[in-house]
């Protein structure tokens, strides 16, 4: 048996679709670094192009649509992507795992059990369901309204990246430019194509479109990540003292609480430190808040304390160190929601403050 006939043979068994699909998800699991690393942003483009120009390839070409003498005068790479064309899904299933998977990593690092993990659970949801793709991926409508999807994906964190800015006006841009791309494959699709009508083009067209404008929706309901922002530590504690490039934490521990790394409780009456450490991409310079609230028993709702804005700047592996501190805090129930500068939550810090407890209570030191 030749090679390529063998090749043909393993590629059409029927567990190959799962191969491919984690083939893309191992990939980057093993070389996605930072959200901020050009060649993982490059490697992001370039599976974006790739599977624009299948998905074009797709429209444009029939599973039958050259044949015979037609085929045998046709072009040499026009006959070679006609013989190929039987292999398109799998390459596009193994391009969406890719890309999928690699926003699930990224996304995930930003996402906090709010609003914002809806994206994130939508990202989950079409990384698994590509697994089961293979077949309907001849579905132009299906297609272009996953390739809306990746792009706006892409868009939406790549452009504060490369721009170093990050609010509404950036994230709208890249919803703009997801649209325009989306609508450009579109465009490629039809245009001049004898075997395709107006009326189909607006069909595949106008869902996509669709998909972005609810997408941006999800924005303006602090549903989606603040990406390319992540929270990488947070905790309450009794002191925060800068010793050289480290901060020393110092928090309440018993002997036996050996995972114990920042406080729960707290005493009445007494200053209270949020410390947190938030990652940002180099030459990124925002805001981040630290929001206040509070209520006096898990019977009434929280409310609105303080909000405290804190400048970071991009760049540090372990994230921007910054605290805020309270003082004669009332019991009850208090969190500190660390916010965007655009009001989407990148973590939650808790307490519960409690009446006046030993005067001197056994205190240990973390560093960060």
């Amino acid at each position: 048996m030749r090679p390529l006939v063998k090749i043909q043979s393993v590629l059409a068994k029927p567990f190959m679709p799962a191969v491919f699909f984690l083939s893309g998800v191992t990939y980057d699991t093993l070389t996605l670094t930072r959200i901020d690393r050009l060649l993982d942003n490059l490697i992001l483009l370039l599976y974006l192009v790739l599977l624009g120009a299948l998905i074009v390839l797709t429209g444009r070409i029939g599973v039958a649509a050259v044949e015979g003498e037609e085929q045998a005068s046709a072009p040499g790479l026009v006959r070679k992507l006609v013989q190929a064309r039987p292999y398109y899904p799998m390459a596009m299933q193994f391009l969406l795992g890719g890309l999928f998977s690699a926003y699930t990593i990224f996304y995930s690092k930003s996402a906090t059990f709010t609003g914002t993990a809806v994206f994130f659970a939508l990202l989950i949801l079409l990384l698994v369901a590509n697994e089961f793709l293979r077949d309907r991926l001849s579905n132009l409508r299906l297609l272009i309204s996953l390739y809306a999807v990746v792009c706006f994906a892409f868009f939406t964190f790549f452009l504060p990246v490369i721009t170093g800015v990050m609010n509404a006006a950036i994230f709208v841009i890249g919803a703009i430019v997801s649209v325009v791309v989306t609508l450009r494959v579109a465009q490629l699709i039809y245009r001049n194509n004898l075997g395709r009508s107006r009326r189909e083009a607006i069909g595949v067209s106008v869902p996509a479109a669709a998909l972005i404008g609810m997408l941006v929706g999800f924005y303006f309901l602090n549903w989606i990540p603040p990406v390319p922002l992540a929270m990488k530590f947070g905790g309450m504690y009794h002191e925060v003292k800068r010793t050289g490039d480290q901060f020393e934490l110092s928090f309440e521990k018993r002997w036996y609480q050996v995972w114990k790394r920042s406080d729960t409780t707290f005493p009445e009456n007494e200053p209270i430190y949020c410390f947190t450490a938030v990652f940002a991409p180099v030459d990124l310079h925002t805001t981040i808040y630290h929001h206040w609230y509070y209520r006096p028993n898990d019977s009434r709702p929280f409310t609105h304390a303080d909000k405290i804005p804190l400048k970071i700047s991009g760049g540090r592996e372990g994230g921007y160190r910054a605290y805020s501190f309270k003082q004669g805090l009332d019991p009850g129930d208090w969190r500190v929601d660390i916010e965007a500068a655009d009001g989407r939550i990148l973590g939650r810090v808790s307490v519960t403050v409690e009446g006046q407890r030993e005067a001197n209570p056994t205190l240990a030191t973390v560093s960060y």
